[in-house]
C-alpha cells in the first residue's frame, strides 16, 4: 500500500515539475515571444494561414473571437456527422463496423467537438478507423479551441484599456503546432514503446491462455490515447477506455497518461502568471484549485482502500480494498486518484469503473464535475474559475463598502448579471435533466426498464452522473446506465452544447467588457487579489454557489446509498 501511495505522489510531483516550465513556455507562445520551436513550425503556421485565407495579424474584439470559434466548430461538426453516418461504406473500415444512426452520431460528434467525449458506443464495434481518426482530429480541435479562447481571456486581463484582443486564428494554430502536437507526439511514442498498438491492420487472431482462438481489436491507438489525455478529451479507443490493457498496458503507461492529462490545465495557471506578470496571483489560483482537488482526492483514496463494509460483515477479507471494477495492475489507490483527477480536470477517461466505487467516492467524483473549476478542462477550467473570481471580488467589495475592482477595472451590474447567469447555468442543466429523467422512469419504469441496472439510490446517481458529466464536458459515466437511446443521446447532446459554449461566451463577454473600460491604477483602497484572504474568499464562493447547489440531489443519490450500507 505504501508503494501505491508513493506512486500517486510521484504522479502529482511529475505534473508540477513539468507544468511550471510548460506554463512559462505557453505564456511565451501566447505573447508571441520567441520559442525554440519557431524555426520548425513558423513555415507550417504560414501554410495554414495561406490555405485558410486568413490574416493572422488582424486584431479582433471579443465578439469576433467567439464568431471565429463557433464557425470552426460548426464546420467540423457537419463533417463529423457525415463521416459517422456513412462509415459502413467509407474507407479504413477493415472490421466492417456499421454506420451510426442519426441520434447516436449527433451525440458522438457533439461530444467530441465539445471536449466532452461522452461515448454511448463501444469503439471496437461502433467505429471504423476513419471514424476514430476524425474523432482524434476533433480532440485536437476542441482542446485548441479551449486553450486559445483562454488565451483571449488572459490578454483581456492583461491590457489596460482596449477592444483589440489578438487574433483567434493565430492563437488557435499556435496552440495546435506549438503546444498540443509536440507533446502529443512524445506521449504517443512513450505509449508505443510500452505496448500500446499503432496500426491500421484489422483484428488480430491470437490464442489465449485457455487455448481458444479469439479476434482482438486494435488500431491507431497510441496516437488517439495521447491526445485524448493531453487535451483533457478522454474519449476511449476501446469501450473500457484506459482500463483496457491495450490503451493502458501497465503502471508505467498509467503514470504517463495521468501526467499527460493534468499538465496543461495546471500549466495554464502558471501561463496566466507569466502573461499578467502577476505570479503571486497565479500561485493563489493554483493553491485554491489544489486544496479543492486534495479535499476530494484524499477521502476517495481512503474510502477505496478501506473496502466495502457490507462485504466485511460477511466475514470476507479485503486486504486490497474495494477491488470491484478495478484493474489489479493499478490497485485501489491509483484508481481512486485517477477517478478524481479525471473528473476534476474534465478529462473523463477512466482506468476503473466509476459505477463500482464506494458511494462517497462516487459523490466526490460528482462534486469534481459539479464544481468544475479545480484545474478543469484545458482553457475552460480557468474560465469557470474566472466567473467565481468575479463573484468573489463583487461580494468582497460589498462587504467592505468599496466599488468592486479587478485588475484595475470596475465590476458593474452588466458583468455581475452575466457571471450569475453562467454560475447558475451548470446547476440548471444538471438538475433539470436529472429531474426529467427521474420523472420519466418513475412514471413508467416498465417502459424505461433498460435504463437502469441499479434502481433505487444508485440508479438515481447513475442518471445524475450522466447529466453532470455532460454539463461538465467530462464524458465519464456510471455505466450501469443504458444510455444509447434516443432520449439520452439527444438530451445529453443538447446539454453538452449549452454547457460548452455558454460558459465560454459569458467569461469572454465579461473580459471584453472590462478590457474596454478605463484602467484605474491600484491604490491603498484597492482589493488585493493575490492574498491568502482573497484565496479563501474564492474558495468560499465556490463552496456556497457551486457545491451547495447540488446537496439535495447528492442526498438523494450517493449519500443515501452510503447510509444504506450501514
Amino acid at each position: 500500500m505504501n508503494t501505491e501511495i508513493f506512486g500517486v505522489i510521484l504522479m502529482y510531483a511529475l505534473v508540477i515539475v513539468i507544468a511550471i516550465p510548460l506554463g512559462r513556455y505557453i505564456g511565451k507562445v501566447f505573447s508571441n515571444e520567441k520559442t525554440w520551436l519557431d524555426g520548425l513550425f513558423n513555415p507550417v503556421d504560414k501554410a495554414f494561414y495561406k490555405l485558410a485565407g486568413v490574416d493572422s495579424a488582424k486584431e479582433m474584439n471579443w465578439k469576433q473571437h467567439l464568431l471565429s470559434l463557433l464557425s470552426i466548430n460548426l464546420f467540423w461538426f457537419l463533417l463529423g456527422m457525415f463521416v459517422l453516418m456513412n462509415m459502413g461504406w467509407l474507407p479504413l473500415n477493415p472490421d466492417s463496423n456499421p454506420s451510426m444512426g442519426a441520434d447516436l452520431a449527433f451525440n458522438t460528434v457533439t461530444s467530441f467537438i465539445c471536449n466532452t467525449n461522452l461515448q454511448h458506443y463501444s469503439g471496437e464495434t461502433g467505429m471504423s478507423y476513419l471514424g476514430q481518426l476524425i474523432l482524434m482530429l476533433f480532440q485536437f480541435i476542441s482542446a485548441a479551441s479551449g486553450i486559445s479562447i483562454a488565451a483571449v481571456l488572459f490578454i483581456a486581463m492583461k491590457e489596460k484599456t482596449t477592444t483589440r484582443l489578438g487574433n483567434s486564428y493565430f492563437l488557435f494554430i499556435r496552440t495546435c503546432t506549438r503546444i498540443l502536437f509536440p507533446i502529443a507526439l512524445v506521449t504517443a511514442i512513450l505509449l508505443l514503446f510500452n505496448g500500446t498498438p499503432m496500426t491500421f491492420g484489422g483484428k488480430d487472431t491470437i490464442t489465449n491462455l485457455q487455448g481458444d482462438t479469439v479476434q482482438v481489436s486494435r488500431g491507431p491507438v497510441a496516437a488517439f490515447v495521447s491526445i485524448k489525455h493531453l487535451g483533457t478529451n478522454g474519449g476511449g479507443f476501446f469501450g473500457p477506455n484506459s482500463a483496457h490493457p491495450l490503451e493502458n498496458p501497465n503502471y508505467t503507461t498509467n503514470i504517463i497518461e495521468m501526467v499527460a492529462q493534468m499538465i496543461i490545465p495546471v500549466a495554464l495557471v502558471f501561463a496566466l502568471g507569466y502573461i499578467l506578470k502577476r505570479r503571486r496571483f497565479a500561485w493563489i489560483v493554483y493553491g485554491v484549485m489544489t486544496v479543492g482537488f486534495l479535499i476530494l482526492t484524499i477521502p476517495t483514496i481512503i474510502s477505496e482502500v478501506n473496502g466495502n463494509p457490507a462485504i466485511a460483515r460477511m466475514g470476507i477479507g479485503q486486504p486490497s480494498g474495494n477491488m470491484e471494477g478495478k484493474e489489479v495492475r493499478f490497485g485501489p489507490v491509483a484508481s481512486a486518484y485517477w477517478s478524481i483527477a479525471t473528473t476534476v480536470i474534465s478529462t473523463g477517461s477512466v482506468n476503473a469503473m466509476h459505477d463500482s466505487f464506494m458511494p462517497l467516492s462516487g459523490m466526490n467524483q460528482l462534486l469534481g464535475m459539479m464544481v468544475n473549476c479545480f484545474y478543469g478542462g484545458v482553457g475552460v477550467g480557468f474560465m469557470n474559475f474566472y466567473i467565481f473570481t468575479i463573484l468573489a471580488v463583487f461580494i468582497s467589495g460589498l462587504m467592505v463598502g468599496r466599488t468592486p475592482e479587478f485588475m484595475g477595472k470596475k465590476i458593474e451590474a452588466r458583468e455581475m448579471k452575466i457571471a450569475m447567469i453562467i454560475a447558475l447555468l451548470h446547476p440548471l442543466l444538471i438538475l433539470t435533466g436529472t429531474g426529467i429523467a427521474s420523472h420519466l422512469y418513475a412514471g413508467n419504469p416498465e417502459a424505461y426498464a433498460g435504463w437502469l441496472n441499479n434502481p433505487g439510490y444508485h440508479g438515481f446517481s447513475e442518471m445524475l452522473y450522466e447529466f453532470t458529466s455532460s454539463s461538465a464536458n467530462n464524458g465519464s459515466g456510471f455505466e450501469g446506465l443504458g444510455d444509447n437511446t434516443p432520449f439520452w443521446n439527444i438530451a445529453c447532446g443538447i446539454v453538452m452544447l449549452m454547457a460548452r459554449y455558454l460558459p465560454i461566451i459569458g467569461p469572454i463577454a465579461i473580459a471584453g467588457s472590462l478590457a474596454a473600460k478605463k484602467y484605474i491604477p491600484e491604490s491603498a483602497g484597492t482589493l488585493k487579489t493575490d492574498t491568502l484572504t482573497f484565496g479563501l474568499m474564492i474558495f468560499a464562493v465556490i463552496a456556497i454557489v457551486a457545491a451547495l447547489s447540488f446537496f439535495p440531489a447528492l442526498a438523494l443519490g450517493p449519500i443515501a446509498a452510503y447510509f444504506s450500507l450501514y
